[in-house]
């Protein structure tokens, strides 16, 4: 038995965060223990565990979400660790973890300091002379802008982008530096600042600056071998220099020029404002990979490119060795035109990196921005380059990757590598809707939809918490507002808001419930949940208290294809149907958050709240007989998956009818397209789900796989099936929106579900087809690793596969089950109901069988005449028997080869009769396909 992730606040060993609470988990791995006999979770003030300040000892110790009441000290580092034993006698203790407060509410000795000129980059400096032997240090960090430190030219720390992402109107993150290793009595300490989000052009419009000089302030504790202290801190006695970077900025990139050197310009000046200085919040951004370069290509153009392979959000690093003088020019760029280098999709973003040698030989790389690219133009090269030269150093937050998926379909498997990198490249400090153009804005609309699908892949709590309590800093500037993306302008007095994009402040903190279990964990978001809610119901009297929320702009189902044109960028889908629709959930959302956090007072309001809302949706657009007026893909696909009908079958009938007038092509965007899979599954109709994840043509999925991508894109047609480029003004090649689909895999194919919050019970119930041979699927969640694969023999024989976590539990449904030719390991066949049902302790365990219905049968009476077209001997069948169905299928007719073999027989017109139909549909249905 070992004690694995052991985490706090979902972090590693957290140095100078910010802890409202204090909340352990930890996974158990490598034992054959089933459930937990004891615990016992221990706080120390030392290391030798000789001054315990807390200890829990129970069978009852929560894993997934332990709390930790204790009195915290500022600047105070505190050990932990937790032993457990099982139901058969293992025992094992964890590795002594620790965590460390910032400064609280300390005051601070250190002061705001700039240089007195604004027309450069700074660099603050001082050299240090410590009367006697260190034995401790903490350096504590925080800029306007954003920063490097440096003890004697040595950067303190992995991390990047420091003190990254703020609401600036709330305050400043500070950054804890252990520096004890690093410093010696005669040491200069060094922070360089660039001007980061806080001042280069950023957002939209234009973009804006929310301050016109930088800053820093720092404090060095140090900590002697005698036990006495001293704390420096920044001050007038500092010096600044202009530091080589000459210009930097998140869309411009960074100019480095070695020969402009570092120029003294005398002491720092001390700034007298005031400014509210916060214990960290966000988790590290840090180097996560490399990636080496695929070719050197040189362009029609005559231009040297270099191709990674790869689509990501990252740094150029290569090897410099030129004369003095050398300027060399990289830009970035997500696809090639015509052979050519392209960037235009990046609008008024830069994005270039100018480096400007003195002859030194180094490894260089930006150090104050970050790109968005697959491609690097490279200008001024002198000698040969080289692969080995050049690399990409990928960067984003410092997340566990806990999901994954894999098939025996390539493309699939692609698609999921899409959604991955997507995850990578804007999960940098705040999820983002693109890492490359002049935008980079954590759109809350994106978080919303990718929020669960996120929360699979990684780790995601402390990464969420840290959007969510900037979000809720904005949104209580705005009465409750939710902004549709931060941060906002500067000086911003209205409400950037709107539905869907709004709702993220209810369905992320339920996303992070569900996933990883903790009320504790989302109990500071409640506030922010509560009042988005009021003010929708505001908004709602302020109209008549007729149960709508409605504002002059919605971006509704965003990108649709059922818009006035295919490039519009909204949908068809009624603004105020699809805003009604997310004020109930996020109603009902808030209701059930109050029930888990005893506010029974708030739970009784909006539950009422929320009847009025639902009962105002069916009476406004629905018949009494229960048919949706909306009649768009996205109308169907939130009603369904929110649960809002008069009767559920005739609205899937419904649905299912719109999806058929369609050609069973997606119509919707943003709203809808990220639900439908996950839908279509849950209305029983994966048969569907697996259409449109398997598709090829325009629009689909696989389509933009077939197209080259290795990212998600923003549009269904961000790039034409020639290769060109969508020139429309919005277009990315990097968002992560309908990476959504994903879910689907991992919920349906896979069929990995919570049974119970923070996967303390899971739900396994796979939805096995032929179009893969085998799917292997497994989440690590706070509860521990859930597996669950599935594989098809040539002979038919279903094998699945369940890995259950020790103290788990999973109710597994076993697909089409039979009992003919069942073998089982790891549990007793007699334990398996006659419908497929098992419910499995901790453990691995191998069921196969002949399942009821045999997966090779791929063709049912619901197969459309369109999806025999690959079939050769189908299609020969057809060609001799049905010549008029084959016909229709080879000229590509969408709307005849929409039809089902089961209204094959009563197409008269097609020159059919059941008399000679049926016969060849039952030779069809009989055929075996591996």
């Amino acid at each position: 038995m070992i004690i694995t992730r052991a985490k706090l606040n979902g972090i590693v060993n957290p140095i100078g965060f910010d802890f409202k609470k204090i909340i352990a988990s930890w996974n158990v791995e490598n034992t054959d223990a089933k459930t937990i006999e004891n615990g016992v979770l221990e706080v120390a003030e030392d290391i030798a565990f000789a001054n315990i300040i807390y200890k829990k000892e129970s069978a009852e110790i929560d894993q997934i979400g332990e709390v930790i009441e204790i009195e915290l000290r500022p600047r105070a580092r505190y050990f932990w660790r937790v032993t457990i034993t099982g139901d058969n006698g293992d025992s094992a203790t964890s590795d002594i973890q620790y965590f460390e407060t910032g400064k609280m509410d300390e005051p601070w000795t250190g002061k705001w300091i700039a240089a007195e000129d604004k027309s450069f980059h700074p660099l603050f400096s001082k050299k240090l002379d410590l009367a006697k032997n260190v034995k401790d240090a903490r350096l504590y960090v925080s800029c306007l802008g954003v920063f490097e430190a440096y003890i004697d030219d040595k950067k303190v720390g992995n991390e990047i982008l420091t003190p990254y992402i703020n609401d600036y109107e709330t305050g400043m993150q500070t950054i804890a530096f252990d520096v004890a290793e690093q410093l010696k009595q005669d040491s200069t300490i060094s922070i360089q600042v660039a001007k980061g989000w806080y001042m280069s052009n950023f957002g939209l419009e234009g973009g804006y600056n929310y301050g016109d000089r930088m800053e820093a302030i720092a404090e060095l504790h140090v900590t002697y071998e005698d036990g006495t202290s001293e704390v420096i801190g920044t001050d007038s006695s500092w010096d600044v220099s202009a530091s080589d970077v000459i210009e930097s900025g998140i869309y411009y990139g960074e100019d480095l020029d070695r020969t402009a050197g570092i120029v003294q310009k005398g002491k720092a000046v001390e700034v007298p404002a005031e400014r509210n200085l916060l214990d960290r919040y966000s988790i590290p951004v840090v180097v996560k990979e490399v990636l080496q370069p695929k070719e050197i290509i040189t362009t029609p153009a005559g231009e040297t490119v270099i191709d990674f392979g790869q689509n990501h959000a990252g740094v150029m690093e290569f090897d410099a060795d030129f004369p003095a003088g050398t300027v060399i020019t990289i830009d970035c760029g997500e696809i090639l035109q015509q052979g050519n280098f392209y960037n235009e999709n990046y609008r008024s973003a830069r994005s270039r990196f100018v480096y400007t040698s003195d002859g030194r030989k180094e490894t260089v790389h930006p150090r104050f921005t970050f790109f968005g690219y697959r491609y690097l133009r490279i200008q001024g090269w002198v000698g040969e380059l080289t692969l080995d030269k050049v690399r990409s150093n990928v960067i984003y937050s410092d997340m566990e990757r806990t999901g994954y998926i894999s098939t025996s379909n390539d493309k699939i498997n692609r698609l999921y590598e899409n959604c991955i990198w997507g995850q990578k490249s804007n999960f940098l400090d705040m999820p983002t809707d693109c890492p490359q153009r002049d935008e980079r804005l954590g759109w809350t609309g994106d978080a919303q939809v990718f929020s669960q699908t996120a929360s699979y892949n990684m780790d995601t709590r402390a990464f969420y918490k840290k959007f969510l309590r900037d979000l809720g800093y904005d949104a209580k500037r705005h009465g409750g507002a939710v902004a549709s993306y931060i941060p906002s302008a500067a000086g911003e007095d209205l409400a950037n808001t709107g539905s869907i994009w709004g709702d993220v402040g209810t369905f992320v903190p339920n996303v992070l419930f569900n996933t990883f279990g903790s009320a504790d964990d989302v109990e500071e978001h409640y506030e922010m949940m509560k009042n988005w809610v009021e003010y929708m119901h505001r908004n709602d009297v302020e109209h008549g208290d007729k149960g709508f929320f409605v504002l002059p702009f919605q971006f509704g189902d965003w990108l649709g294809l059922d818009g006035i044109t295919e490039q519009s960028f909204k949908g068809g889908t009624n603004d105020d149907y699809l805003a009604a629709v997310y004020y109930y959930r996020s109603t009902v959302i808030t209701c059930e958050m109050a029930i888990r956090l005893g506010k029974n007072e708030d739970a009784k309001e909006y539950a009422k709240l929320a009847e009025k809302i639902k009962k105002a949706i069916l009476d406004e657009f629905f018949t009494p007989t229960g048919r949706l007026a909306c009649d768009t893909q996205a109308a169907y696909i939130v009603a369904l998956a929110f649960d809002i009908y008069v009767d559920r079958e005739k609205l899937i009938e419904q649905f299912v009818d719109r999806l058929n007038r369609d050609c069973f092509q997606i119509k919707c965007g943003f709203v809808g397209a990220p639900l439908l899979c996950t839908t279509l599954a849950k209305c029983g109709r994966e048969d569907l789900a697996y259409h449109f994840l398997f598709n090829e043509g325009f629009p689909s999925w696989l389509h933009c796989v077939n197209l080259g991508a290795t990212t998600i894109w923003e549009r269904w047609n961000s790039v034409f099936e020639d290769g060109t480029i969508s020139k429309e003004g919005m277009n990315s090649l990097n968002h992560y929106s309908y990476g959504t689909v994903v879910q689907f895999m991992y919920e349906f194919i896979g069929g990995i579900k919570p049974a119970e919050p923070g996967f303390k019970v899971a739900n396994i119930a796979p939805m096995p087809s032929m179009r893969f041979r085998y799917f292997n699927s497994a989440i690590t969640t706070v509860a521990g690793k859930y597996v669950s694969n599935w594989a098809i023999a040539e002979d038919g024989i279903l094998t699945v596969e369940v890995e259950v976590p020790f103290n788990g539990k999973a109710n597994v449904t076993l697909p089409r089950f039979s009992k003919e030719q069942l073998n089982c390991k790891g549990c007793v066949a007699s334990d398996i109901s006659e419908e497929g049902c098992i419910t499995l302790a901790a453990g691995h365990y191998e069921i196969s069988y002949m399942p009821a219905q045999d997966y090779r049968s791929i063709y049912s009476p619901q197969t459309r005449l369109a999806e025999l077209e690959g079939d050769t001997e189908v299609m020969e069948l057809l060609k001799e028997k049905l010549p008029v169905s084959y016909g229709i299928i080879v000229s590509h007719d969408k709307e005849m080869a929409n039809h089902t073999l089961a209204e094959l027989p009563y197409l008269f017109f097609l020159g059919g009769t059941p008399e000679t139909v049926l016969p060849v549909t039952e030779k069809i249905f009989a055929l075996k396909r591996w």
